[in-house]
This record gives structure tokens, C-alpha cells and sequence, in this order.
């Protein structure tokens, strides 16, 4: 048994599928299929369950990769560890964020991030909030960013910003003759909301104190997956929505007609920080990226530090 069979088990593991496995560690299927063969021998126990069109994984092999994936991590930190004498934040890290940050923030930090740590190579992953949790804590990822005040306490957290919501209302909406908005337009108004799992929605709805949307007949299922779709449905007039501030910069904001404005009620934020799990190495790393971030943000939020 050697590491790279342990690379194996768990690209099999992750893809269900072993022609894919062989892809992702750009070797032939026979190859894969065989190394795997062979370490079941080994072993002593049956890693999958195989079919014509699914690969399993049976319990003794589901035990079995949650160690593989720690002496991965271990073998990936001697090199880290070695590598860091010259440079410490050199190689890639492996940074998960939620859609509402994602693709508002990376344009803010790559450019600058490059310059100044060009031996740095970040790698994203954008999942929901759960998701991220799951595989920060399969070792994954090195790191997330999130939204929320996760109440997980075997991860080490780094605040980093507070963000104030804007509302986006349309040209012709009642909004825009209006000096200021009020609790009651919000409850009254046509709110636009991310499908379920997006953390976006819940929190929009806890800061601005609503409790339920009001509308009725076909607006009441009217969510959308990104928050740039939701963008979409109020620059065509189907309502209103709830952005972070960092999502003021993104490209729908160039020609869409639509209207931003700060919300002056309170509580009407939300915090973003790093997590990470309090064994991993790179330090500096981690240092660097947060670094990068907070000198990079607009002044439409608050640095946590």
C-alpha cells in the first residue's frame, strides 16, 4: 500500500465511478481498477460494491477513506512544511465560499493576490453553506467562507467583514420616489428570495425582521439559484431583493436599469468570516489570504479587524 493507491480509494470514493477516478489521477481505467484490486487484497476487505452502472462504497471502505484522506493531508503538510522554509505561503490552498460571495469578492483579491504572492495558487470551490462544512471537515478544502455564525466549535474562525444589505427595486417601483424606506415597505413589498439552502435568504430575512414573504398566487414560489438571476427577475420588473454590499460591484450592475439602496434599519448586515480547521499548517497562508481580502473590500462594508 503506498500513497497514491490511498489517491485512488478516495478518487473513487468521491466520483463514484471509476473512469473518472482514472481521469482525475490521469491514469488508465485498467490501471485504477487493478491498484484498487490490489489494496482490497491487502486489506483483506472489499473497498466497493461494483455494478454494471454504479460503484458503491461498503461500510469497511467508507472507515477506511476517512483515514486515507488524513494521511493525504499528512504527506501534502511534510511537503507544505518542507516547501515553507523558502516560501511559506507557496502552493496551492484550497478555499471553498458560498455563491453570495464568491463571485462578488474573487475579482476584488486575484489580481492583487498574484502580485503579491505569486507563488500562491488558489483554488475555489463554490458550494452552499452545508456543503462546505462537510468538506472542510473531510479535509477537502483548506478553508470557507462564509456567512454565518456557525455554532461548529472544531473549527477556528477569522473574522473578516461586516456587510449591510441594499435593496434592488426597478426603475418604475414604487421605491424610487421614496427618500426612505421603511420596515413596513419591506413587509409589503415583493421580495424576491434564493431557493432553499442558501443561507442569503434566511439571513436577509432575520436582519430585515420578516417573517414571511407577503405575496400571493404565482409570486409566491418565485426564488431563484443566484443571486444574479434574482438581479435578472427585478430589472424585469418582478420585484424586489436583498444584496450584500460587495454584490454593488458585480457585472449585472452595468446597463440593468435596476436601483440600489442601503437599507438605514438596524441589524440589517451580515458578518463574513474564514474558517478553518484548527490543525492545518499553513498558517501564513491563511494569513496572506486574509490580508489580501481585507485590503481589497470596498468601503460599502466594515473590517472586522
Amino acid at each position: 500500500m503506498n500513497l497514491r493507491d490511498l489517491q485512488y480509494l478516495v478518487a473513487v470514493a468521491e466520483t463514484q465511478h471509476f473512469g473518472n477516478a482514472a481521469k482525475r489521477c490521469f491514469v488508465s481505467q485498467p490501471t485504477l481498477s487493478g491498484q484498487i484490486k490490489k489494496l482490497e487484497r491487502e486489506l483483506g476487505v472489499v473497498l466497493f460494491e461494483r455494478s454494471n452502472h454504479s460503484v458503491k462504497i461498503t461500510p469497511a471502505g467508507q472507515e477506511i477513506l476517512s483515514h486515507a484522506r488524513l494521511m493525504i493531508e499528512q504527506a501534502d503538510t511534510i511537503k507544505q512544511l518542507a516547501r515553507s522554509f523558502s516560501d511559506p505561503v507557496s502552493g496551492p490552498l484550497k478555499i471553498g465560499a458560498i455563491p453570495t460571495i464568491s463571485p462578488y469578492l474573487m475579482p476584488l483579491i486575484l489580481r492583487p493576490l498574484q502580485e503579491k504572492h505569486p507563488s500562491m495558487r488558489l483554488i475555489i470551490s463554490e458550494e452552499q453553506t452545508d456543503t462546505l462544512l462537510q468538506r472542510l471537515q473531510d479535509h477537502q478544502i483548506d478553508a470557507a467562507l462564509l456567512a454565518t455564525e456557525h455554532p461548529e466549535t472544531s473549527f477556528t474562525k477569522i473574522p473578516l467583514y461586516r456587510e449591510p444589505f441594499w435593496i434592488a427595486f426597478p426603475q418604475k417601483h414604487p421605491f424610487y420616489t421614496q427618500d426612505e424606506i421603511t420596515q413596513q415597505d419591506l413587509e409589503n413589498s415583493e421580495l424576491l428570495l434564493l431557493s432553499e439552502g442558501h443561507c442569503l435568504a434566511q439571513q436577509a430575512m432575520q436582519a430585515c425582521h420578516l417573517t414571511e414573504r407577503k405575496q400571493q398566487g404565482d409570486m409566491a414560489n418565485l426564488r431563484a439559484s443566484s443571486l444574479d438571476t434574482l438581479l435578472q427577475l427585478v430589472a424585469a420588473g418582478y420585484g424586489t431583493t436583498l444584496i450584500p454590499a460587495t454584490a454593488l460591484s458585480g457585472s449585472w450592475a452595468s446597463g440593468s436599469g435596476i436601483i440600489t439602496r442601503e437599507l438605514n434599519l438596524p441589524d440589517t448586515w451580515r458578518d463574513v468570516a474564514l474558517y478553518y480547521r484548527p490543525g492545518f499548517p499553513r498558517k501564513e497562508a491563511l494569513k496572506a489570504l486574509t490580508e489580501t481580502i481585507l485590503s481589497s473590500l470596498p468601503n460599502t462594508v466594515k473590517k472586522r479587524q
